[in-house]
């Protein structure tokens, strides 16, 4: 499937781990404990069922939980899927789960994609989720420019790999919310592979705020990731310790 594009996931994705990934974040749901806010995420992906397609599972509890069906050819990658969640906002109460459906569908190739992402609430006949993006992989540069959150926040990345024997790497994104009146955010990041089983992450923003990884590759299928947050405009400057643990097949 060398002229594939992917899936509307991938849109972006290789910027959005430089910034995000496993960095302390909770979903919209959690569990609350005093100080100490966590969850739990498991997934699991079929082999292929027949050729491109596949099954894909996913629990975030206790916020949400879905089962995608992917379909990838050339030039375009499908995926549809069903799953419940949460509708109650901050510390889980457990108060009950809304249905989701979901549609996401890209065409292109491996050099440039265009898509859409759509969820539909069944309780409330409303939109969950409606997105829209487009990416451009270049040799040596990632683009990508998304509409997000209803088609109400603009963002724009980029990706560069920097070195491949050491997963060292730089990425950017520029975010403007509630589009004609909002607030803009410019973040910036880097990583790099100390040794094969360490990787340390950084980023920055113009919100002031300082974030820093350390993951540790403990066993040869077991993750442990550490970071912390350093809010330059608060009073305690060290507003968030987080702390993960990751299992891979």
């Amino acid at each position: 499937m060398g002229r594939c594009p992917g899936l509307y996931f991938d849109i972006g994705k290789k910027a959005r781990d430089v910034l995000y990934k496993d960095y302390a974040q909770q979903p919209p749901t959690y569990f609350n404990y005093q100080c100490f806010k966590w969850n739990f995420d498991l997934s699991c992906e079929t082999q292929e069922i027949l050729p491109g397609l596949t099954t894909v599972f996913r629990f975030t509890i206790p916020d949400s939980s879905n089962v995608e069906v992917r379909f990838m050819q050339n030039y375009f990658g499908i995926t549809s899927g069903v799953g419940v969640k949460a509708y109650q906002q901050g510390s889980f109460k457990g108060n009950g789960y809304n249905p989701i459906v979901n549609f996401s569908g890209v065409i292109g190739s491996t050099l440039f994609s265009l898509g859409t992402d759509i969820s539909f609430d069944i309780s409330t006949k409303t939109f969950d989720q409606f997105t829209a993006g487009l990416s451009f992989n270049g040799p040596f540069l990632i683009t990508s420019l998304t509409l997000d959150d209803k088609l109400n926040t603009l963002k724009a990345s980029c990706y560069r790999e920097l070195n491949p024997l050491t997963g060292t790497a730089i990425a950017a994104e520029l975010k403007h919310s509630s589009l004609l009146n909002g607030s803009t955010t410019l973040t910036i990041g880097a990583q790099h592979a100390l040794f094969p089983f360490t990787l340390i992450k950084a980023r920055a923003n113009t919100e002031a705020k300082i974030n820093t990884l350390i993951r540790l590759e403990l066993w040869e299928k077991v993750l442990l990731s550490m970071n912390g947050e350093v809010d330059c405009r608060a009073t305690n400057k060290i507003s968030k310790i987080g702390l993960s643990v990751a299992l891979r097949a």
